[in-house]
């Protein structure tokens, strides 16, 4: 019946290869269908279909993108991380982050203290996830995370599920790179399983530990545009950066400015780094927004 291949249409909304390979053949292959109006409908829309999928990913890949500034509250006490929070706000930060030991010392009522604080704000919940993928970020999602982050080393099949449940509970995912033998490839991986940012990070215990063996201590940057040319989401590069470092990373196209440890919390005692920390993230957010727009598109 003549309703048939519109009803059928509706499946090729997103259509898998070997469809799109069907689809590209039947508009080159007018012979293949003859002049019957079956196949004129079918043509038509099948070219409109692909023309509008191919606009779409166009748009995607040239998607501008606000720098941002987060500040990682890596806190263990609640009422420090409230008002450190409460100063990073006035200065001009506009991601407020869970950080991990904030975290594990305060759980859920932690985050849920921020939401409550902080309304409309968007806040990540680096829960650095290996396992239980969805129970972990709908928690967060529930208490009012806007982000939740899962590890690139986790199995790909925990990375599946954190990706489902913030399509479920509208949650993007960051796909945290560190440890990965291959930093690039596995920032890609972090992409290809449908993550909505990347996370280019060298542990803590990484540099300190290289360091102190003599070696020449890792940086985010040593990698950082092999990575952002790898991908086609926003990245943002943590892990032993100087302020001057963390502000440009916006000219390697990594639009995403965390400022954190040490840089506003002192790194051994999980407390605010002394100094007029205020101003200084002042200056840093007045920097970062002065860049503009950062495109967010694959290198070609």
């Amino acid at each position: 019946p003549a309703g048939a291949i519109g009803d059928e249409a509706e499946k090729f909304q997103k259509p898998r290869s070997h469809e799109k390979f069907l689809v590209s053949w039947l508009l080159n292959s007018p012979s293949a269908w003859g002049s019957c109006d079956l196949g004129r409908n079918f043509h038509g829309w099948a070219a409109r279909a692909l023309t509008s999928r191919s606009r779409d990913a166009q748009a995607r890949r040239h998607d501008p993108m606000r720098p941002i500034v987060q500040i990682s509250l890596d806190l263990t006490d609640r009422a420090e991380a409230l008002a450190t929070a409460e100063l990073a706000r006035r200065a001009g930060v506009d991601w407020l982050e869970a950080g991990t030991p904030f975290i594990l010392a305060e759980g859920l009522h932690g985050v849920r203290a921020l939401r409550e604080r902080f309304p409309g704000v968007p806040i990540v919940a680096d829960l650095k996830t290996m396992d239980g993928g969805y129970l972990e970020a709908e928690m967060m999602a529930k208490a009012g995370a806007t982000h939740v982050v899962v590890m690139a080393r986790a199995h790909e099949e925990t990375l599946k599920c954190v990706v489902k449940a913030g399509r479920d509970y509208g949650v993007k995912v960051m796909g945290d790179n560190l440890g990965c033998p291959d930093m690039v490839a596995g920032a890609k991986f972090i992409e290809d399983l449908g993550c909505d940012f990347v996370i280019h990070h060298i542990g803590y215990d990484e540099r300190r530990g290289i360091a102190a063996s003599g070696r020449r201590m890792p940086s985010p940057l040593d990698d950082l545009r092999a990575v952002v040319d790898a991908v086609e989401i926003p990245v943002q590069a943590v892990g032993g950066l100087t302020l001057e470092q963390a502000v440009r990373t916006p000219e390697y196209g990594a639009p995403l400015v965390v400022i954190g440890a040490p840089l506003a919390v002192d790194a051994d005692a999980f407390r605010t780094a002394d100094g007029n920390l205020e101003g200084t993230l002042r200056i840093i957010c007045d920097r970062v927004h002065a860049y503009g727009d950062v495109a967010v598109t694959k290198k070609s």
